[in-house]
């Protein structure tokens, strides 16, 4: 074939479709295949980014057949599609929708499901080409795994590929987490595992990569020598919904601390990669997670709370302990917050404060660098009361954009100098929406593009942070706060007592 010659293989801005393939979901029915997998999967399809040869194979419990669950994904798929529904998309995409009832215990149903993949190479010409996704409670994945090991379906051989994806959370510790590895590794090879982690799918969140390192603007600054803190946020104004079960074993620290904000850490602190890969993206945030360090008064520097009753948004919603499923003596924490350091020659010295929590004012995620005030200002005191100091915030959700704020002289005959902000906003920027994050991610599976999953490595050296926290707050109680308010007093105190204090986002 003689290549054309318009086209540079490395240009990422043409659209890239995969090869033939089957996406096969365990756990169709379930809440995450319903709100985000099945509408990513029409999006694709009606942006032209999914292979004319492409099947959708879903297996779950339910006794239905093809026509009960195309019906099912239609319905997902309009509720929450973010491009406009087209009807003929979908006719096209339900012909090559297929079901697969049974238990992940069930024999004959895997030999069913492996018989059926086995049929689609033929009646839908995927070439053998499949990814398994395992939107299921961790607890089933040695059992799904096995039972792939043991029908073929996770056998790369010549001319056909086998990928499976792994939701978070990735073990409930480093051992577990270890053990969890060692048998996805044992069933796929390491290249075929992706780790999904869907804040990197997020658009500014891979804008902050170019942000750093497209510009030159930035990067005299990005270091300890101008930065006072940086401050990590992930706020949700809602409680647990329906996820007791989920939520009373695992705890705000392991929820998304863990894996989101440690992340983001990462890709704030890292160095800049030889070249945009996944292997070199992927080697430099693995440096930055070996570097972080935990703060060795975690009695002071290490805060857990829990929400109770309250009022947010003009009403009145229940504390933690009075949800539907919730242990009534519960210590289970709904907020976290953590003073790290980065052990590096760039940010020695610079604590990272990360807080995530539920229940909190209002729904947010941002990354804020807090610079160094200016070692002399030639101004009168009154003249700089209202002058804070110089912020870099990246906004992660839900209006994705960047704001830089500064300190500006008020018109007037007086000098007075105020903070003032300047904001770049992704939706009055660009005409084209951004995709949403299971989007991007399905897309990048299917291509077999790593850049965006973190591997074995990054989730054994983040729970290698977690674990001293976990432990050090075993059999402690965490401290209560008001729902509708920014987390415990002693969040506030833990900046306090070294002379800060929490943005207000």
């Amino acid at each position: 074939m003689i290549p054309n010659p318009l086209r540079d293989p490395r240009d990422r801005r043409l659209p890239r479709v995969p090869e033939p393939c089957a996406l096969v979901v365990f756990g169709i029915t379930g809440d995450l295949a319903r709100k985000k997998l099945l509408p990513a999967v029409y999006d694709l399809a009606n942006r032209g980014l999914l292979p004319t040869n492409f099947a959708l194979l879903g297996f779950a419990r339910r006794d239905w057949g093809d026509t009960e669950f195309a019906e099912l994904a239609r319905e997902a798929a309009r509720k929450s599609a973010r491009t406009p529904w087209r009807e003929e998309v979908w006719e096209r995409l339900a012909a090559s929708v297929h079901f697969v009832q049974g238990s992940f215990d069930d024999d004959n149903a895997f030999d069913e499901l492996a018989g059926a993949l086995h049929e689609l190479e033929g009646s839908h010409g995927i070439g053998g080409n499949a990814a398994f996704y395992l939107s299921i409670p961790p607890a089933m994945f040695p059992v799904v795994l096995k039972q792939m090991q043991r029908t073929g379906m996770a056998e790369n051989t010549p001319g056909r590929w086998r990928r499976v994806v792994v939701e978070k959370p990735f073990g409930e510790d480093l051992a577990s987490s270890r053990e969890l590895n060692a048998l996805v590794d044992s069933v796929f090879s390491a290249d075929d595992v992706f780790r999904i982690d869907h804040y990197l799918g997020k658009e500014t969140v891979q804008n902050l990569l170019a942000l750093r390192f497209a510009n030159t603007l930035f990067e005299p600054i990005w270091n300890g020598y101008n930065v006072d803190s940086v401050q990590i946020t992930m706020a949700e104004d809602v409680g647990i919904g329906g996820r007791a079960g989920f939520y009373e074993k695992t705890g705000a620290a392991r929820d998304v601390l863990q894996n989101h904000l440690l992340q983001l850490l990462a890709l704030t602190a890292m160095e800049e990669p030889v070249e945009f890969s996944a292997e070199e993206i992927r080697t430099e945030k693995l440096k930055v997670l070996r570097a972080v360090s935990i703060p060795e008064d975690m009695g002071a520097f290490a805060v857990r709370g829990q929400y109770e009753q309250g009022w947010l948004a003009g009403e009145r919603v229940n504390g933690y302990r009075q949800e539907e499923g919730v242990d009534p003596d519960s210590t289970t924490e709904t907020f976290a917050a953590v003073r790290l350091g980065v052990e590096t020659r760039r940010w020695a010295g610079v604590p990272f404060y990360l807080r995530a929590g539920k229940r909190l004012p209002r729904r947010v995620t941002e990354i804020a660098l807090v610079f160094k005030r200016a070692p002399h200002l030639p101004f009168a005191d009154t003249d700089t009361e209202e002058l804070g100091s110089n912020q870099l915030v990246v906004r992660v959700q839900p209006d994705e954009g960047v704001t830089l704020k500064f300190g500006s002289k008020v018109p007037g005959s007086v000098m007075e100098v105020r903070d003032v902000s300047m904001d770049f906003l992704y939706g009055e920027q660009f005409t084209e929406s951004s995709p949403e994050a299971y989007e991007r991610l399905l897309l990048d599976v299917l291509l077999g593009d790593a850049t965006l999953f973190p591997r074995n490595a990054e989730v054994e050296a983040s729970w290698a942070v977690i674990d001293p926290l976990e432990d050090f707050w075993r059999g402690t109680a965490p401290h209560p706060y008001r729902a509708g308010e920014w987390g415990p007093r002693a969040a506030d105190e833990m900046l306090a007592a070294e002379g800060r204090r929490w943005r207000r986002p």
